[in-house]
This record gives C-alpha cells, structure tokens and sequence, in this order.
C-alpha cells in the first residue's frame, strides 16, 4: 500500500477500533459508577478494559504488527499515560468545571484518543523506527 494511504487507513481502523472501546469503557464506567465504585476508580478499571480490547485488534488489524515484548512494552507506556490523561481530565472536568461524571468521561475520549493515536503510529507499534507488516 502507498505511504500516503497507509495513514489515513490507520486512523480509521484505529478510529474503529475507538469506537468498540469506547462503547465497551462507557459501558464498564456506567456499570461500576452506579455500583458506588469511586468514579475515579471506575474510570481507571474502564480506561484498562478498553485498552485491553485495543491492543488485540489495533496489534493485528490497525498496524499488522507481531507480537513482542518490546511492543507490549510500548504500548503499555502509551497506555498508561492515556490513563494518567484520562483521570487527570477527569478530575478537572467533574470537580473543576463541575460537569457530571458521565459527561465528564466522554469529553475526555477526543483528546485521549488523538494522543495514543500518535503515540501508538510512531512509536509503540514499530520496530526501531520502521512499520513491519503482521507475518502471514
């Protein structure tokens, strides 16, 4: 595939792939929030569902990339600072401009999900700095 149709296909797959963990996060969020889960708590327990989910079809169907330790390293770390940004956005959504929680949570979602996506192209689904196709 020609380099510059190769990222546009990425961010919709990507995109995708978004949405499936998105409705699966709302979903966990919702859950957990109305069980008296401390909102913080069940966004960080959502946020993990998702990326969960997210590896596994972004890894095979999103940037066809193979299985490593490297590259569960790397996605990780991009994991774990989208979840610093998602409960830091949080935070100042519920408690500083005073929004509701449910709210809160999908204001958050554009501004994560744009970051990991340049994040997880450039660097935690490469190989020293080169896409490298799935092996078939």
């Amino acid at each position: 595939m020609r380099r510059s149709r190769e990222i546009p296909r990425q961010l919709v797959r990507f995109a995708l792939v978004g949405a499936s963990n998105t409705v699966l996060s709302y979903a966990v969020y919702a859950a957990l929030v109305s069980t008296r889960v401390p909102y913080l708590l069940a966004g960080a327990l959502a946020f993990a569902a998702g990326a969960v989910n997210g590896y596994r079809l972004n890894r095979r169907w999103t940037f066809r990339q193979s299985d490593s330790p490297g590259l569960r390293v790397r996605y990780v770390v991009v994991q774990l600072v989208g979840l610093l940004a998602t409960s830091l956005l949080l935070r100042l959504f519920v408690e500083g401009a005073q929004l509701g929680r449910i709210v809160s949570y999908g204001l958050t979602i554009p501004l994560v999900t744009l970051t990991t996506f340049a994040a997880n192209r450039w660097w935690a689904f490469t190989e020293r700095g080169t896409l490298t196709p799935l092996a078939r």
